[in-house]
């Protein structure tokens, strides 16, 4: 690597969020670029050359330019680490797919999506997408009741795929409360060396 990684961010995005903590928990340099939502600077002709679908996040490894939060997780995890995040036993590596999925599916349509409701205006059904988020929050933290971390007793690219929307779904009106086992497990995330937190929007100071 001979120049740090570029990082199209938006501080408020859950899906960069999952790209720069998992930079940081790798201790790899990297120059964060943030791309301004109100100004549509993600529409832009620019930026959508780096990716067509006008979303962020993306990176930019000299040369290699990589989208969609779930992917770079993969490529970081492939190209820098050595098969503790992304094991290489197939059981496993199954476990932490099936994670992933779970992170592209109920969470994205789940909390996410209640707090682009809450911090983004989005013309969405609040009632039904926290009633998803508290049914998946139910299954989740029943499941960590029996292990300290989703695929396993060790952190693998499964906790920081579904880690930052989950931690900030009180900001899309999904209270945390009733799920002991959940909480614990994000504040084991959050004891890791190297974590970074997501920013907070302003929702919950105005509540």
């Amino acid at each position: 690597m001979t120049q740090p990684i570029k990082l199209y961010r938006n501080r408020l995005s859950g899906h960069a969020h999952r790209a720069e903590l998992f930079l940081s928990l790798l201790g790899l340099p990297y120059e964060a670029i943030d791309v301004d939502f109100a100004a549509k600077e993600h529409k832009s002709a620019a930026f959508l050359e780096l990716n067509p679908f006008g979303q962020v996040p993306v990176i930019d490894d000299d040369g290699t330019v990589v989208a969609d939060s779930n992917a770079i997780l993969v490529y970081f995890a492939t190209k820098y680490d050595d098969g503790v995040w992304l094991p290489r036993d197939a059981a496993r590596l199954a476990e932490v797919q099936r994670w992933l999925s779970v992170a592209a599916g109920q969470i994205a349509f789940g909390p996410a999506a209640a707090r682009l409701v809450t911090v983004f205006g989005a013309p969405y059904r609040a009632e039904e997408l926290i009633a998803r988020s508290h049914a998946l929050f139910a299954v989740m933290d029943g499941m960590l009741g029996d292990s300290r971390y989703l695929a396993g007793d060790a952190p693998t690219l499964a906790d920081i795929a579904c880690y930052s929307y989950i931690a900030h779904a009180p900001e899309g009106n999904v209270s945390l409360e009733p799920y002991p086992n959940l909480r614990a497990w994000l504040a084991r995330i959050e004891a890791l060396p190297g974590f970074v937190p997501m920013a907070k929007s302003d929702v919950l100071a105005q509540a």
